[in-house]
């Protein structure tokens, strides 16, 4: 599996382990990102969270229907592995 960052509707965005089950994407050892911490936008976090800046609230799995997913975007799953 992937660690991607997963942009849902109604602004959710959450970072976790990736994958497309039937009609659902499912993220699990998710966090919901509450707080980026950037100055350059969410692309910044494909390289793990910012220290001291990032916010990050533990949501176990997450699914969704796919429809929900706005974008994802694909992450360094090293740097994040210490996060997540």
């Amino acid at each position: 599996m992937e660690t991607r960052i997963v942009v849902l509707q109604r602004g959710w965005v959450v970072v976790g382990h990736f994958e497309e089950v039937g009609d659902e994407v499912v993220v699990t050892n998710s966090s919901v990102i509450r707080r980026w911490g950037t100055t350059k936008g969410l692309g910044e976090l494909v390289n793990g969270p910012i220290k001291n800046k990032t916010v990050l609230d533990a949501a176990g799995e997450v699914r969704a229907n796919k429809l929900a997913v706005v974008m994802t975007v694909k992450c360094n799953e090293e740097a994040w592995s210490k996060a997540l």
